[in-house]
């Protein structure tokens, strides 16, 4: 078993109940045990402006799976929140993102880990660092490192 960060979001049809219903999506996976979430967090949106704020949330995730089969089962679970992909950044019902998968660096087609905006975004920082606040990424950098070029102070917890 390996340990993987995922990362959720969520803005339209009733975020939160986006998030929690994938939670526990989470917790079916083959091969993977679900370890720890984080708190819920409100999050203003990436990218274009004119939609909702996002619901978001980290989870720990310990799994035999390899990177490109937990990703398929990761989009599986999109489509079962009907995830539509309209436009870069847009709005969505659900976004799950393969954060980190041990201390491995990942480049292909279809999967960067860790995630290329990792670095740069609060929502993800912030539930890191609840769950595992000595983290270092594959690079050597400490996750608390990451505060001084991103801090989180937008960030605002909404749900235990």
């Amino acid at each position: 078993m390996v340990n993987a960060f995922i990362g959720l979001g969520s803005n339209l049809d009733n975020p939160k109940g986006h998030v929690r219903q994938a939670l526990e999506d989470l917790k079916q996976l083959p091969q993977s045990q679900l370890l720890l979430a984080s708190k819920l967090y409100l999050s203003k949106p990436v990218g274009p402006q004119d939609q909702d704020d996002f619901v978001n949330a980290v989870v720990l995730l310990a799994t035999e799976l390899e990177p490109l089969a937990l990703l398929d089962e990761l989009q599986s679970i999109e489509q079962q929140h009907q995830r539509v992909r309209e436009r870069h950044w847009g709005p969505r019902t659900l976004d799950l993102d393969l954060l980190l998968f041990a201390d491995q660096t990942i480049r292909n087609s279809r999967l960067t880990v860790p995630h290329a905006e990792l670095s740069r975004r609060d929502f993800v920082i912030g539930p890191l660092l609840e769950l595992c606040p000595e983290l270092v990424l594959p690079n050597g950098t400490p996750l608390q490192q990451l505060l001084q070029q991103c801090p989180i102070d937008g960030l605002i917890c909404i749900e235990a």
